[in-house]
Formats: C-alpha cells, structure tokens, sequence
C-alpha cells in the first residue's frame, strides 16, 4: 500500500475556525424541548450508553425562544445548555430561523415567499421566508444577537449553526427590488446588462432598470425553471438568490460575532444541491458542513462525491458530516432501511474522506408532523435493545477507542476535478443540444472512475489553485471564465493531465457562446475544433472503439476536427464513422484529452484510467471497485489508509506495504494477506 506523496493543496494551513473536540464529535440533532423531563433524563442515560458527546440544538426553536415580537424567553434553551453541561456533552447552537413563528408571518405578510408561479404564499411549512425581507433580516438578527450574547461563554457551546439547509427561492417584488440594485452593481450600466443578457434578441433591450422581472413562469419561462428564453437573466438570478441567502447568513453571523468573537460558525450544506452556489458562501463559515442523504439506489461514489466536494469548500480543511440518518428517511414516496453495516460503513466513508464530526438526524423519534417515521438513534418506544441503537452505540464505542487519531487529517490529492455551480445551471437551462444531460450524472461518472481506479480526488471550483496536481478532470465546464484557460495550459505544459469532455468550453459567463471555434478558450490546448454535434434519444447507441475496446455512447455525439490532436478512439456509425470520439494532444510536457460523446461506464473508466496511469496514480486495489481506498495525513505526518468494502461479501487483499489497523491493534506485514469483512472497515497508519 502505497500514499501519494505530500506537498500540494491537500496540506496547506487553513485559516478555517474549526470546533476543538478531542476525538471525532459523535451524536445529532437533538429537540428536547418537545418532551418532558423524565424523557431527558432517558434520553442522556441513553446517549452516555452510546457514546454521544455532541447535540445540535435549537435548529427549529424561534416560536418557543421568540414567542411574540421582542418578547424573549430562554428558559428552555437554559435547561437544554444546562443539562448538556453538566452531562459532559457539547452543543452546536442553532440560531432557529430557518422556519418563522405564526406571529412573525401574521404581522408581516411580506416575508411570506412568492413562487415560481407568482403565488405569495401563506404561513406553513419551513424555508418560509423570503430573503429580501428587511423584517425577517431585522428581526432573524436581532434572535441570533439575544442568543450569542446569552451563550457565548456557555461551557457547553462548541459551534454556532445558523439557520438550517438554506434554499428555495423567492419572486416576490422584494426581491425583484432587490435584484435590480444586485444587477447595477453586477454590470454598472443598463448597456453592460443588454450585453451580457444579449437583449438584441427578440426585442428585449432594456432602457430602464425598471423594467427588469425576475425570470419566473409569468415572464421568461414556459414549462418549468429549466426552459428559459434568456439563459443570462436566469443565470444571473440563480446568482442574486445565492447571494440573497447568504445575505442572511452572514447579517445573522455579524450579529453573533458582536458578542462571540471566537466561536466557529457554520450552517448546513445538502451537498451537490443545484439552487446554490457554495463556492460563493465558501469564505464565509469558519468550517464547511452538511447533510448526506443519498439519492435512493446510489452507489457509494454519490455520497463519496459529497464529502469531496464539501472538503474542497474550505480548500482542504476537515468538514462535519451533520446530519445523515441512522436507518431511513421519511422524504420519499418509498424509504428504503439501511442494512446492518451500513450505517457503520458510510460513517467510515465520511470519516475517510475528511469528516472530523458525524452527527444524526435525528436523536429520538418525532412524535407526531412529517417526521415521525423518519429514523432515529432513540424511536418512539425509548428503547435501548433495538438494532439500530446497538449499533450506533458499537459505532461510538469505535470512535471512542480511536480517540484524535484522525482529527485534522487532510487529503494529499494529486487528482482535482473543478465543479462549477455556473456551469451546471447553464447547461440544465439551455436549449440544445440534448436536455437528457445532467451536469452531476456527468460528473460523478468521472469522479467514479477515478475513485474506483484508486485516486484520491478533489473537489474544487474553477478559481481553485491547480499547482499541486498531476491530473485535472473538467466534466461538461460549460462556461469557461476568467484565467481558468490560462492555468490549465500552465499545468499541462509543465507534465500535467487535463481531461475534459463534450459541451465543455462553450460559452461565457454570461452564457454567451465565444466567437470562436468550439471548445472556446480550451481548443488550443485540446487541439481540437467542433463544428456540428449530433444529439439523439437515450435509446440511441452509438459505438466507441478504443485502442481493442469497443464502447457504447449515448446522448451527445460530437463531431471532431484534430488541431494537433490525436485521436484514441473512434465511433463505429452513422456519417461520422471513424471520426475521433476520444483525442489526445500533447502540450508541453504533458497531455490534454478531450471525450466528445457520453460514453458508457466501461468507456469512462478506460479513458480515466488511461490518463491517471500515466501519473501512477492507479490504487493497489484497482481491480476491486468494490473496495474503496481513501488516504488522509495528519498534522503530524501520520499517513493513514482507509479501506471500505461496500460488498456484501469478504473481500480478501494482499498488504502493499506494513501497517497497524487503528481498528483492531492488529499488525499487518507487506504481503500478507488482509480481508475485509462483507461492509467492513480498516484503518491503517502505514510505516
């Protein structure tokens, strides 16, 4: 076994604020004040039975702290700190406005949202509140100031979370406002706007700002938030909504570090999700969170993907897994359990790929609303003797005996894949060439198959520092901006890999195509031109050979023209038979290779595999893609290897080099062998 080596992004200092815990934190979300006191009492009983040191608290409590305006009453929220204190547990505050009291949305309507259909809806439900509201700004801040002025010494406070899953949108005429000032300040004059939206186009030039409507289904859409006829003002308003939001983040984090100076400040991401942009709010948290609830039927790479991508937040630096559930979620139409094992195995996984904290949601059962039946550490009964606290407890004891071993650890990648929140909304809001492609399908394919080769990846946006890496995978980088064209001609001159595929590099950031050849900025690095593409139905398969292979692909076929480049594989049919479907240019001293189709899941990992070899970049266990491989290297240089089976059988392995498994104690020597338990865990520190 083998680690990459150190000295690249993976292991700079971080300015981040991280909590100081002195092992992994361990527990949930927690909401005691819907339940007596002889309840709390089982409760913490129970928590101490199963190792739990950590509660997120307060997540939905405006109502009970705030129950009518300016009229504060804390004493649940004492007994709740109280307690935890005095039980040796800390607690992650929240600051309770991601649902508004009645009260607040009684009194003024306004902050009531407006949908895509122009409906202003009425009180109900949580994300309530629409974020141009100078009364839900006034009075969300004024809460989180009463709190951190109340509990910012509290011994029993170890991280502020505000809000809580942050999204959604408003298209109310607040906001409409609100995006007025945003697009002035965004392009300075009425002339730079026409520009950028290319308002020539069906008589659309603007001469007044206000003119401008948020894009909706009474102005720029038809059938949905994807089909838009100007693609720049639906891009430009995905960009004003995530600066919105984060408005109301950082007023509510202003408000506690008047009081708090210290305390880290987070709130909780959900992952690749669409309506925001979390490279914007990056700078913004002391340490990147979020919560893992992987689409149904998903393999591991999806959540794997997630925590990468959170990790490449915070340029690097450990995240919190703070929510995922213990057993089932209660938000699908079916709710599948998790197996015995699971739940341990994707806790492992999240630990691997760089969580100093895993965290459930939910602590005890719900009695009654939506969530009832989701899944929880303590259910209805307050049992200890279920499966599901048997083996949260077994897990805690786990990571008890671990202790700090893994506690500021980061990722020593040599392997970047760039993610762009831009890209992908304006690739899903284009019409043509095909609307069956979905950015994170196409991103996670690559990403799979650089996991599964073996390759620790970063997650990282476009604006990342590339120096450090030997290979840069660009999945479907609709937009091209700034100097990003200019960096990844550096990193392939000097010996880099940059990889990219189809409908990359074809607009601007304002979504306007380049007036150049096809891919934009990049075909001089890729040596390449596209002139046509071909899009046909799913069900249309075209074949692929590469060197002896033969794939298949689907959905997007583009028709290439080598500058330079020289093609490895080609397609089998229709008119562009034998024409290049995969290219590679050398430049410099390294190589730029270009995929112009959807190819199938063998045709990506033949190509990905290809490119990481050239690096040694291929894992030990390459050939056991059901064995995932993560490596993390402390603040002390302890390298460490982590090994997943997400098979339901053994998975017998051969030791690549001596180790000691955190886990067990056992001492393992080069070449002997090593197996893994049906959904087992190895920790390795290597020698």
């Amino acid at each position: 076994m083998t680690t990459p080596a150190a000295g690249n992004p993976g292991n700079r200092p971080h300015p981040g604020n991280l909590p100081r815990t002195a092992k992994i934190a361990y527990g949930g979300d927690y909401n005691p004040e819907q339940w007596p006191d002889d309840v709390w009492d089982d409760d913490h009983r129970l928590f101490t039975r199963a190792g739990v040191d950590a509660l997120t608290v307060g997540v939905f409590s405006w109502s009970l702290t705030e129950p009518a305006e300016g009229a504060y009453d804390f004493t649940v929220l004492d007994r709740i700190l109280d307690r935890a204190a005095a039980e040796g547990r800390r607690a992650v505050l929240a600051t309770g406005t991601a649902a508004v009291p009645p009260w607040l949305a009684t009194k003024y309507p306004e902050v009531n949202r407006t949908d895509f259909e122009g409906r202003r809806h009425r009180y109900g439900q949580r994300h309530n509140f629409c974020p141009s509201s100078p009364a839900y700004r006034r009075l969300s801040t004024a809460l989180a100031g009463r709190l951190a002025e109340r509990y910012a010494g509290h011994p029993a406070l170890l991280a502020w979370h505000i809000n809580n899953e942050y999204g959604g949108a408003c298209y109310c005429d607040l906001c409409a406002e609100a995006f007025r000032a945003w697009l002035r300040a965004r392009h300075g004059t009425l002339d730079g706007l026409n520009d950028a939206w290319w308002t020539t186009f069906w008589s659309h030039r603007y001469t007044d700002w206000d003119q401008i409507e948020p894009p909706s289904a009474l102005t720029e859409h038809w059938r949905g938030p994807d089909h838009t006829a100007f693609q720049g003002v639906t891009l430009d308003y995905q960009r004003f909504m995530t600066d919105a939001l984060l408005g109301c983040f950082t007023a509510e984090k202003e408000a506690i570090r008047a009081h708090d100076p210290a305390t880290p400040v987070t709130t909780n991401f959900m992952g690749a999700y669409r309506p925001l942009d979390y490279h914007r709010w990056a700078p913004h948290l002391d340490f990147a969170s979020w919560d893992s609830y992987p689409p149904l039927g998903a393999p591991p790479s999806r959540p794997a993907l997630g925590h990468d991508l959170m990790r490449g937040l915070k340029d690097g630096a450990p995240f919190w897994l703070m929510e995922q559930t213990p057993s089932t979620t209660a938000c699908h139409d079916v709710n599948p359990l998790r197996r015995p094992g699971e739940l341990r195995l994707a806790t492992w996984q999240a630990i691997a790929h760089g969580a100093d904290a895993t965290l459930y949601f939910q602590m005890r059962a719900s009695r009654g609303a939506c969530e009832k039946y989701f899944g929880a550490v303590i259910g209805h009964a307050g049992r200890d003797d279920t499966r599901v606290f048997r083996e949260v407890a077994a897990l805690g004891e786990e990571l008890t005996a671990l202790g700090d071993a893994t506690l500021g650890a980061r990722t020593p990648a040599r392997t970047a894949l760039l993610f762009d929140w831009d890209s992908w909304w304006a690739l899903e809001i284009s019409d043509g060439p095909s609307r069956l492609v979905r950015y994170p399908d196409v991103v996670h394919a690559y990403y799979r198959a650089a996991r599964e080769a073996g390759a620790d990846v970063d997650v990282v946006p476009v604006t990342a520092d590339l120096t450090g890496y030997d290979v840069v995978l660009v999945p479907v980088l609709h937009l091209v901006k700034g100097d990003l064209a200019d960096r990844l001609e550096e990193l392939t001159r000097r010996g880099g890999t940059v990889l990219a595929t189809f409908l990359t590099g074809r607009s601007d950031e304002h979504d306007r195509a380049f007036l150049s050849d096809v891919p934009g900025p990049l075909a001089g690095l890729l040596g390449i031109r596209v002139d046509e593409w071909d899009a046909r139905p799913e069900d249309v398969v075209q074949p692929v050979t590469i060197g002896a292979s033969r794939h298949e692909a689907r959905l997007v076929f583009e028709i290439v023209q080598p500058r330079g480049a020289e093609p490895v594989g080609t397609y089998g049919a229709d008119f562009y038979a034998g024409t290049p479907a995969v290219t590679r240019h050398r430049f410099g001293e390294g190589e730029a290779w270009y995929v112009a189709t959807a190819l199938d899941r063998p045709g990506v990992d033949d190509v990905v595999r290809r490119v990481l070899a050239r690096h040694g970049l291929i894992g030990p266990y390459a050939d056991r893609p059901a064995v995932e491989t993560a490596h993390r290297v402390t603040p002390d240089g302890t390298r460490l290897l982590f090994l997943l089976n997400h098979a339901p059988e053994p998975a017998p392995l051969t030791a690549h080099t001596d180790a000691t498994d955190l886990l067990t104690g056992k001492r393992i020597e080069r070449g002997a062998p090593l197996t893994l338990d049906p959904l087992g865990v190895a920790v390795l520190r290597l020698q």
